[in-house]
């Protein structure tokens, strides 16, 4: 069923009606609409199929913003669609999240994603898309120790994939309280971090973890200003996490207090440089 359909005005849930948009049976499917222009989000409306097969839909994620990175699915989050009513039409608010492009993606699951409707409110940007450049690949990375060869240049490498087995991941050996830092070289205002996990049991590992920020590298750079928290991820998942503008040249990913392995299998970060001079490194 072609994707137009979730936008033709048509919201009968009846899939026998041929209402509806669906993807074959694929691994991460992905549904995208491209408004041409970037707009402020207010809310995305999602109305599903009625019958035995709506709860296919649980675990999808909206994902708004201007990249066509992994075809947009790398975007930033607006909501996860959990558990909805056959048939139902259920509306997630946004909050004026900026973007080109609207994705409902399921990662990381063989699944097929139906849609027999989506309705998008928001208002166009007065600013026009920006061309985030990923600045963490100019980097250097490190980490508190290395399991194997999953050496801490592997969050930077480009390769989003987060199956363990296919060497894609950085990772710690157990330590307490592990880290990975990327030396940006210079300081930034860092606008966002994204993080790719592994897509296995072992996913929950980074629950708990900090982004930090900053420029001293007092306790490894662990000591920095907090960014944010990673609570409970889904296997696989990519999140990002918005930063506003907090200055530094180095970001550090800890998880603090546990004895634990921290595996990353990518890092992306957006920002600007810093119109500060960086101050020297305290050791």
């Amino acid at each position: 069923m072609s994707p137009d359909k979730a936008i033709d005005g048509n919201s009968n849930t009846n899939w026998n009606h041929q209402s509806c948009s669906s993807t074959l049976n694929n691994k991460s499917p992905w549904w995208r609409l491209d408004l041409l222009k970037t707009h402020k989000i207010n809310t995305v409306t999602v109305t599903i199929r009625e019958d035995g097969h709506y709860f296919r839909i649980n675990g999808a994620e909206i994902r708004i913003g201007n990249s066509l990175e992994d075809n947009g699915n790398l975007n930033p989050k607006c909501a996860v669609i959990s558990k909805p009513a056959p048939g139902s039409t259920n509306t997630y608010n946004c909050k004026g999240m900026e973007g080109r492009y609207v994705n409902i993606v399921i990662p990381s699951q063989m699944q097929i994603l139906t849609l027999c409707e989506v309705k998008v409110t928001g208002q166009c940007s007065e600013k026009p898309a920006p061309n985030e450049k990923n600045i963490a690949n100019g980097g250097v990375a490190t980490q508190s120790s290395q399991h194997g060869s999953a050496s801490p240049d592997k969050a930077i490498d480009g390769n989003h994939d987060s199956d363990w087995n296919h060497g894609s991941c950085s990772s710690t050996i157990n330590d307490m309280s592990p880290w990975w830092r990327l030396d940006l070289l210079k300081p930034y205002q860092i606008k966002t971090v994204t993080v790719t996990i592994r897509n296995d049991r072992n996913y929950r590992s980074i629950t708990g973890a900090e982004i930090r920020i900053g420029n001293s590298l007092d306790n490894n750079g662990n000591l920095n200003p907090r960014c944010a928290v990673i609570s409970d991820p889904a296997p696989g998942s990519t999140d990002t996490f918005n930063c506003s503008g907090i200055e530094g040249r180095y970001i550090n990913i800890v998880i603090p207090g546990k004895r634990q392995y921290l595996t990353l299998c990518e890092v992306k970060v957006t920002g600007q440089p810093s119109e500060k001079p960086a101050p020297p490194d305290v050791l």
